[in-house]
Parts: structure tokens; sequence; C-alpha cells
């Protein structure tokens, strides 16, 4: 059978120097422990599972969890890093900016850097920074140079300080990823953020969370509060038909029973949240993905002609 060929556009990178900085302070992912990670075994998993080029970008928690100083220097060795990535296997791996989304000022320092000296494929983001979700003004200067670009814009789930005082055993990556994935998009719709920064292509992880599901109560929400902004159901529809959704962890019939109602066919990409969702994940993915509820064009086009739109260089 040959290859798909896919385009990954939710696969991160875990470099040596970032592990031991997140562990000294700390911190650690969503599921305790970081798996290992390097080029090379994450060739080979993108040569098992057909994917051709892996758009990397870091996760949880960021670079944010120090001084503002200590954010800005570990965000340039990661994008450093990640552009060598490219530069030594370019038809292998793009890339996602990383920025220090606390700061504007050093937000906008590295997006200059990273898509205007080392060419990278876009800027990841995270839903939510601090207490504040994408679509607060906060953010605007950051956005307004995103959408003089164009860019590309990988939203990345953050994890909100409400969510850590839940008294709930379960982690985050389960559930509260997908509430924050949900609460940026309702901003950045509702905000007027899309309409504003028109420009830029936001990519959804997940399905976009849980936003096609609530679709239809969301676009009556102004109907039934009018301290609401007087949004339309037609124009809160085409805000999230304006965004793009990855499929990753979210390959299943049950989640495009929803997406497939709100978002554009030619929007939905492919993403594996590589290395957290671990291999036996994966072939759980790829396997429902093609089980056949979908096309064979279909999944010919989320798995590589979609994304072909934002990154057409790698056709």
């Amino acid at each position: 059978m040959a290859s798909p060929r896919r385009i990954d556009v939710h696969f991160h990178l875990i470099p040596p120097f970032y592990r031991d900085a997140v562990y000294a302070a700390g911190r650690g992912p969503a599921i305790g422990k970081y798996p290992e990670w390097s080029p090379e075994l994450a060739l080979e998993l993108m040569d098992r599972f057909g994917i051709a080029v892996a758009l990397t970008s870091l996760a949880q928690p960021g670079v944010g969890f120090g001084t503002p100083a200590s954010a800005q220097e570990l965000a340039r060795r990661c994008n450093d890093y990640a552009g060598e990535l490219c530069a030594r296997w370019p038809n292998r791996f793009g890339a996602f900016a990383t920025v220090p989304m606390a700061s504007v000022d050093g937000a906008r320092e590295e997006i200059a850097h990273c898509l205007d000296r080392l060419g990278m494929d876009g800027v990841s983001l995270f839903a939510s920074c601090g207490e504040k979700f994408l679509g607060d003004p906060f953010f605007d200067p950051v956005l307004d140079m995103l959408d003089e670009r164009g860019a590309v814009v990988f939203v990345h789930p953050g994890l909100h300080p409400s969510s850590k005082s839940l008294d709930l055993p379960w982690p985050s990556f389960m559930m509260e990823y997908l509430f924050d994935t949900t609460r940026a998009a309702v901003n950045l719709i509702f905000s007027g953020a899309i309409d504003r920064f028109s420009r830029i292509r936001f990519i959804l992880p997940h399905a976009g969370g849980v936003a096609p599901y609530f679709t239809w109560r969301l676009s009556v929400s102004p109907m039934i509060d009018k301290r609401l902004p007087r949004l339309t159901r037609e124009q809160i529809e085409a805000g999230l038909q304006h965004f793009w959704y990855d499929n990753a962890l979210s390959p299943g019939e049950q989640t495009f029973g929803s997406l497939d109602n709100v978002a554009r066919p030619e929007r939905i990409v492919f993403g594996s949240d590589y290395p957290f969702a671990n291999p036996d994940v994966i072939a759980e993915m790829v396997k429902t993905h093609a089980s056949g509820f979908l096309p064979d064009a279909r999944r010919t086009a989320i798995d590589r002609t979609n994304a072909l739109a934002l990154f057409p260089k790698y056709a």
C-alpha cells in the first residue's frame, strides 16, 4: 500500500535542555513524565505511520514558568533547536515558533526572528496564558503582527489556573485541554478578534475541543443574554467555519458527527500529538481514521491535501 504521505500539524518536540529546565522548575507534562524523544525516534515513528512531514511545536508548560528573561531565552533556544531540525531534514520537519506569551514585546521579537529570519511555517500560541485567553485585547499587538504576515497559528491548549484548582484526580489532557481550546475559540469569535485579524489562519487542535458539539447552543446565546455581542447565528457559525481543525486524538466517527456539521471539509487536517500520544495510541488513531466511515477521498484530503493549502512548500 502506498504511503499516505501525511502532513502532521500536531507533532511535539522535547529538546533535552527544555525537559531539564521544566523538571528543574518542578514542572512536567500533563501525563506526568516526559516520554523519550529524539529526532531519530521521531523519524522512525513518522516512517511507521506514513508521516512525510511533521510540523513541530512545544507543548505544555511552554516557556513561561520562570522569569520573563528566562522565558525569552528558553523560547529562543527551543526555536533555534527546531530550526536546526528543519535545516538538517528540510523535507521531513517543519516548525511552529514558540513565543513567550506573557510578554507582548518578547513575543513580537520572537515572531520576527522565527518567521522573518528562520522562515518557520507559523507560530504556536497557547489557548490561554495566565488568566487570559486568546482574543483578549492584551494579545492584540501579537495578533496584529501575525495578521500582517498572514501567518498560520497553531493553537495548543494551555492549563488555565481555574482548572488547576478542580478537585478531580483526572489528568488535564483528558478534559481540561479541550475546554481551554473551546474557551479560546469562543473568545476569538465573540471578541471580534477573528474579524479584526482575518488574515491569520488558526488551527484548533483536537477537533476544536467541544466547540463543534455545542455550536447550536452557542449560536443562540446572544438571543438568551442581551449583554452579549449582537452576533447572529450565521455570524457565529461563520466564525467557527473560519478555523482550521486537526484530528489529533479526535479521529472517530463520534467526533466527526459534530465536526462535519461545523468545519469546512477542506479545513480539517491530520495531527498525531506525538509523543504524548504514544505509538500504540497513534496506531489506534490511524486505524480509526481508516475504518471506513470517511470516504477515501476525504481521508486523503485530511492526511495531506488540505494541509498543502497552508504549507504549499511541502507539495
